[in-house]
C-alpha cells in the first residue's frame, strides 16, 4: 500500500498583503489616537514644586569695602539672571532663537526678521500670543521678539556682556533706560513667569532690578 502524499498548504500573496495593511492601519490609529492634554493647573503644580533659586540681596555685598570690587560682585550676582537660559535664548549669537534649558535651536525654524519679531512668513506672534498657553506648552508675551543682534549674549563672557550693556551703540539704551528695562520691562519679567515646566530665572525681577541699580550706583564696573 503506497504512502498517502502529504498535503501542502500554500498561502497566496493577497492574504499576506491584507495582514500587512491591517498592521499598518492599526499602527497609524495608535499613533493618531486622541490624547488628553495636561491641564494648566497640573502644569502649574509641577512648576510650583520646583524650588526657586534665590538671588543674594544688595545688602549682602555691603561688607566689600572696595567700591569697584563691590560693583563687580553685584554684577556677577545679576549675571546669574543674564546668563540664565531664559535670557540667553532671546539673545542668541545668530538670527535664530534658542529654546529650552539646553539652549537648543528653535523648532520650527524661525528667523529674527528686521524688527526682531520674525520674518513676515512666520512671525513670532503666529505661535507666541499675549500670554503663556500652558495647556499647549507655548510661552507668550505681548512683546515677544528677539533682542537686537548687537546685544547677542550667547557664547560671551559675563565681562563682555557687561561692556555691551554699557555701550549705547550696542544696547541702544542710556543707563537710566537700561535700569528701567531690567527692573520693569514686562518681556524681561517673563523670565520669572515662563509657564509650563520651564525653570524660571533666579530670584525675582524686583531683586534683579535692585542689583542692577546698585551696580550702576557703584560705578558700573565690569568683570574682566
Amino acid at each position: 500500500m503506497s504512502a498517502r502524499p502529504r498535503r501542502r498548504w500554500r498561502i497566496g500573496c493577497l492574504p499576506i498583503l491584507a495582514v500587512l495593511v491591517a498592521a499598518l492601519v492599526l499602527t497609524i490609529a495608535l499613533l493618531l489616537r486622541p490624547r488628553t492634554m495636561p491641564e494648566p493647573s497640573t502644569i502649574a503644580a509641577v512648576v510650583a514644586s520646583k524650588p526657586r533659586v534665590p538671588l543674594r540681596p544688595v545688602g549682602a555685598f555691603d561688607a566689600i569695602a572696595d567700591p569697584d570690587a563691590r560693583s563687580v560682585a553685584l554684577f556677577r550676582e545679576a549675571g546669574r539672571v543674564i546668563q540664565h537660559p531664559r535670557c540667553l535664548n532671546c539673545h542668541p549669537r545668530t538670527d535664530r532663537p534658542n529654546q529650552t534649558e539646553a539652549i537648543r535651536p528653535h523648532r520650527p525654524l524661525v528667523m529674527r526678521g528686521p524688527d526682531g519679531g520674525g520674518e513676515p512668513v512666520l512671525r513670532c506672534t503666529t505661535c507666541h500670543h499675549d500670554r503663556n498657553v500652558d495647556a499647549a506648552g507655548v510661552p507668550g508675551n505681548p512683546k515677544w521678539r528677539l533682542a537686537p543682534i548687537e546685544m547677542a549674549w550667547e557664547g560671551k563672557s559675563l565681562g563682555e556682556i557687561c561692556r555691551q550693556l554699557l555701550d549705547p551703540a550696542r544696547s541702544h539704551m542710556s543707563r537710566a533706560e537700561l535700569l528701567n528695562h531690567m527692573a520693569h520691562d514686562e518681556l524681561v519679567g517673563w523670565a520669572w513667569h515662563p509657564g509650563g515646566k520651564r525653570v524660571p530665572a533666579p530670584g525675582t525681577q524686583a531683586e534683579f532690578g535692585a542689583l542692577i541699580e546698585a551696580w550702576l550706583a557703584t560705578g558700573a564696573r565690569c568683570p574682566a
